[in-house]
């Protein structure tokens, strides 16, 4: 059954707000930064530009139109433009489905944090674990205590993604829309916020003339690898949830515009999360880069220990990770309205019912996730955790291939003409019609081979 009311924005603001609200998520956060100092600072951040107004608005648009011209979930959407990609369709899908859970366990992490600021102990989040020399625990840092614990991670990770149902079930303009149209606009004033304050720092300016500096001694093919990987994973690509989003909208809408906008919002939050975090970072630790470790240890040990250093570090501690937390549940919603557009479309059930379903399953899955840093810790797939497992296969396998067999079937099966057509709409120009042919055919497979190849090679990490 594919035929079933999911329902559509109202407006084109309602959604480039939710497409970007979906784009701007935990990566801009712990790892955009990470990376722009691990590879040159402004050297990445140069490179990083140049490939999302080429590369990732390729994708995008491409997405985005095939939502928009079949009007179908990711699971039909291929299908509709060509038979024998059907399982393209079901690879598509099973992302978002693999994603949710554990990405709802982080985004519990970061409600227990928002939790501590508000209850004024930040100081206490800003114990780190400390080994003697023969490599033994003296001292149980707090998130390493928090999330070996096994309840109290469950307990967030359920309030977490009670809330991302919750909006959801509301529906598209109720819910979703509603949503990105408060949670964006505060997002982008606390970064701003935040940014300015990191600046004020002693020592920041260094940090801050570093991240924007281009610096061509620090080129490499490695800097390029990283900073396509980046963008491919901020931009929300290849999850399905461009598809889902461009099915919901407006016939009359511009397509290529649209995807400037939310462009500009993902980098723009990007780049400030940069600039909030590396001058902060560089100020605590006297202009040393080293601290600057991607993922959790950034965002629950480093940046609790910076802002407990200067003064209003509660406060401080509070805007972050408000600011994270507002990212994380767009990014969720996003993920989850994929997972229940899905199985709507492939059953006919209400919204309601549906939301309730994938919350439950959601749940399900998502546990081991959480006790893999605590009583499953023995469990270890590929040597990882059980949350970096699922992270794993998601991200360097999965996502890729779904993109470069996306970049083969428009490229060169159903032809650039197709999304060319959909983005035409209404006798709309397509401004970069040419560019965007290149790129389809040519470039993003390239990239997403790339991208594939480049973790066995330890390359971009």
């Amino acid at each position: 059954m594919e035929k079933t009311n999911k329902g559509s924005f109202s407006s084109r603001m309602g959604f480039i707000l939710a497409a970007a609200g979906s784009a701007v998520g935990l990566g801009n956060i712990w790892r955009f930064p990470y990376l722009a100092a691990k590879y040159g600072g402004g050297m990445f951040l140069l490179v990083y530009l140049i490939l999302a107004v080429t590369f990732g608005f390729s994708l995008m648009v491409t997405e985005i139109a095939i939502g928009r011209k079949t009007g179908k979930s990711p699971l039909y959407a291929y299908g509709a433009l060509n038979k024998r990609f059907k399982l393209l369709g079901l690879l598509s899908s099973a992302v978002p489905i693999i994603i949710f859970p554990y990405y709802c366990v982080i985004g519990g992490w970061v409600t227990k944090y928002l939790t501590v600021y508000i209850a004024g102990q930040g100081a206490d989040a800003a114990v780190s674990t400390i080994k003697d020399a023969q490599g033994n625990v003296t001292t149980l840092g707090y998130f390493d205590g928090f999330i070996s614990d096994t309840w109290t991670p469950l307990i967030f990770f359920a309030i977490f993604i009670i809330l991302t149902a919750v909006v959801v079930m509301l529906g598209v303009q109720n819910g979703i829309e509603r949503i990105s149209k408060i949670m964006m606009p505060v997002l982008i004033v606390l970064s701003i916020g935040l940014s300015i304050y990191s600046l004020t720092l002693p020592g920041a300016m260094d940090g801050f003339l570093y991240y924007i500096t281009p610096n061509f001694e620090n080129f490499s093919f490695e800097t390029v690898i990283a900073a396509m990987g980046q963008l491919f994973y901020s931009m929300s690509l290849a999850m399905g949830i461009m598809i889902t989003y461009g099915s919901y909208m407006r016939k009359d809408d511009n397509i290529e515009k649209s995807t400037r906008h939310i462009e500009i919002f993902d980098t723009g939050i990007a780049f400030l999360a940069g600039m909030m975090i590396i001058p902060a970072v560089f100020a605590f630790q006297g202009g040393d880069r080293s601290a600057l470790n991607a993922g959790p240890s950034l965002m629950f040990v480093t940046l609790p220990k910076v802002f407990n250093s200067f003064p209003g570090g509660n406060i401080l501690g509070f805007a972050f990770f408000l600011l994270v937390l507002f990212a994380a549940l767009t990014s969720a919603i996003s993920l989850m309205e994929t997972i229940v557009s899905i199985v709507m479309e492939k059953t006919g059930w209400g919204r309601i019912k549906v939301s309730i379903i994938v919350l439950i399953m959601a749940v399900i899955i998502g546990v081991p996730s959480s006790l893999g840093f605590g009583v499953l810790s023995g469990i270890t797939p590929l040597g990882k955790d059980i949350l970096s497992f699922f992270d794993y296969i998601s991200n360097n396998i999965m996502m890729p291939i779904v993109a470069l067999l996306t970049a083969i079937l428009v490229g060169f099966v159903v032809k650039p003409q197709a999304i060319i057509d959909e983005v035409e709409q209404n006798g709309q120009k397509f401004k970069v019609k040419k560019l965007y042919i290149v790129m389809i055919k040519f470039i993003v497979p390239v990239c997403m081979l790339l991208i594939l190849i480049a973790p066995f090679f330890g390359l971009g990490q």
